[in-house]
Formats: C-alpha cells, structure tokens, sequence
C-alpha cells in the first residue's frame, strides 16, 4: 500500500522523501525512541503515514497548507488507518500555534522558509529532541557550480545554502549533515 504513495507521488510530480532519505529517517527515530514528532509539510501524508507505521505509540502532528494536498493526505491517512495516530492541520505554519512539545520536528516544507520554521518551532521542542531538516541538496544543485537557468531556482538554492550556513554558525544547536536521499541534517541542542 505504501507502494501506491510512492508511484501516485512520482506520477503527479508531488515531492515526497527519497526511499534512503525515508529509511534513514524511520531508522533513526527507532534508534532514538522518538514518539512524538511534528512535521511542516505533509504534502500527500507519505512521511508521517510511514513513521506513525513504525509504532503504535507515535504520534505524528503534520501541517499542510495546500488544500488538495491536505485533503488527499487526510484520505491516505484514513485508508491507512491511522487518524488515531495523526493529526494534520491545514493552514500556512506561521499561522499554527503549537503548545505541544515534541522529541522530533522534520522539517520538509518551502525550502525557502525553513529558518523560519526552524526558529518558530524550535520551542516546541523536548530538551533532548531532534529537528530534522530535508532536501538540504536540492536534487544535487546546491553542490553544484554550474550556472542554474531558473531564476527561482537560484533563489530556493540559495536560500538552502543559507540555511545550512545557519545551522553550521547556530550556537544552540550542533548539526550533522548526512549526504542521503536528497541531503539530510539533524540538529540537537547543545
């Protein structure tokens, strides 16, 4: 079943984590014992469908702004079975108002936004969580040196190089950068 995400996802261009990006994800919130977990971005519920899968006692709080996105997710959410595990949300993350802590935030949204996400939801972190951050390679062009055509793609690399910056200079938080699926970090506070 999780097989029908991944083709629908590839058939309608809707970005999802890559296969060793997902697996390294779900991996280690196995190894870290992580049960709660936030995630900005829920496109069609791929990622949050596949850790709440892990464990019955995970539970995932996701946020979505597109409303057809949204929609779809709820649906793949309940043909799963997991809406007992996974509360979505549909409006823009700086809108949301979290009170809840979490032991892992993955942050997989605009690429462009995600100090800001990292910023606003860094409190609704527990003091020994994780703030995971995806797509940090941008299908490789943020390695890159040659010229990228796309005006706005120049933009997203950019910004994606700032952030990464932002991580490395962050004095509260130590980051690692794993070269895995489309580039993954995972920040812990010092």
């Amino acid at each position: 079943m999780v097989r029908t995400l991944e083709e629908y996802a590839l058939e309608n261009n809707i970005p999802i984590m890559q296969k060793d990006g997902i697996e390294f994800l779900l991996d280690f919130i196995k190894e870290n014992n992580v049960k709660s977990i936030l995630e900005i971005g829920t496109a069609i519920g791929y990622s949050a469908i596949r850790m709440a899968l892990l464990d019955k006692e995970i539970k995932v709080t996701s946020i979505e702004r597109d409303e057809q996105r949204f929609s779809l997710a709820m649906k793949n959410i309940y043909d799963f079975g997991l809406a007992d595990q996974i509360e979505l949300i549909l409006d823009d993350a700086f809108n949301v108002k979290i009170d809840k802590k979490y032991d892992l935030i993955f942050i997989d949204a605009a690429k462009s936004q995600y100090i800001k996400f990292f910023e606003k939801f860094k409190i609704n972190l527990n003091e020994h969580g994780y703030i995971v951050s995806d797509n940090l390679s941008f299908h490789g062009l943020v390695e890159t040196n040659e010229e990228i055509k796309s005006r706005n793609v120049r933009g997203i690399v950019r910004k994606i190089k700032n952030y990464i910056v932002f991580l490395k200079e962050n004095e509260e938080f130590e980051t690692t950068f794993y070269s895995i699926g489309d580039g993954v970090s995972v920040s812990i506070k010092k």
